[in-house]
């Protein structure tokens, strides 16, 4: 992964169950600008941790003072619409949006353009006071290209959709939840919020953690009767597995569950 993006797993004992990944983008001198480098070393940190089991939750933050300001538009500015399309950005996202495992992004300070693309991708978003969203590529003679339009339609509607991405308008943390857009807003620093909520989800049930995140995901869209089959062919899954014969015992034997993802 290089430098970029800087990968830790915080120990079990730390988080009172099984690990939890913190990926930081780390190009604090460009503001997280999301050049190739970086795109190719999410990409890969996400596909590893995709893979790995004893990986229960995963924080993605850009630090104290910014998530990501945005595409590196050095990158971008003299391509072609051909080179673009040949450039197929589009596959640094692949790994992060199939991530099985409950996705948190911690925001603090700028989440814009393609920050904010990658914000509006994880399972919940925590913002802290200094957040500020905003989808501003109109303003560069071109549009957010990385799901922006289709995620804030499906968060806040098609009227603030249009407004954010017509306008340019950046928007701050308090407004962001008004709109629906976070999980949390918390004062102080994000990622320490998303650390310690990681941790919670780490102790519980992967599997229905998991069947929880593609029921919701794959039934979003979908006519109702679709949406609740998806649902109904989930939950009986889960009446195989050992974690919900660990769960109900538990529960009727008065105890916290010890789950093992099994």
């Amino acid at each position: 992964m290089g430098d970029a993006v800087l990968l830790e797993t915080r120990d079990p004992a730390v988080t009172g169950s099984e690990a939890v990944a913190l990926l930081t983008l780390n190009r604090p001198e460009a503001k997280n600008a999301l050049n190739l480098e970086l795109r190719q070393a999410l990409a890969e940190a996400a596909a590893r941790l995709g893979g790995d089991g004893s990986v229960r939750a995963i924080v993605i933050t850009g630090g104290p003072e910014v998530f990501a300001a945005g595409a590196d538009i050095r990158l971008l500015a003299e391509k072609t619409a051909a080179e673009v399309k040949e450039l197929a950005l589009e596959r640094y996202w692949k790994a992060m949006g199939e991530l099985p495992q409950p996705v948190i992004a911690a925001v603090n300070g700028y989440a814009l353009g393609g920050g904010c693309e990658l914000a509006l991708m994880a399972d919940l978003l925590v913002a802290g006071e200094s957040a500020q969203f905003g989808l501003p590529e109109v303003r560069l003679g071109i549009m957010p290209g990385a799901g922006g339009t289709q995620r804030l339609v499906r968060l806040a509607g098609k009227a603030r959709a249009l407004r954010l991405t017509l306008t340019g308008e950046i928007i701050d943390a308090r407004t962001a939840e008004d709109w629906g857009l976070l999980s949390w807003r918390v004062e102080g620093d994000a990622t320490a919020f998303a650390l310690e909520l990681a941790g919670k989800l780490a102790k519980g049930a992967p599997k229905a953690q998991r069947a929880i995140k593609s029921a919701i995901l794959a039934g979003a869209d979908l006519p109702i009767e679709g949406a609740l089959a998806i649902e109904r062919s989930l939950f009986q899954s889960l009446f195989d597995t050992a974690d919900q014969k660990e769960g109900m015992a538990a529960f009727l034997e008065k105890r916290k569950p010890a789950f093992k993802g099994e």
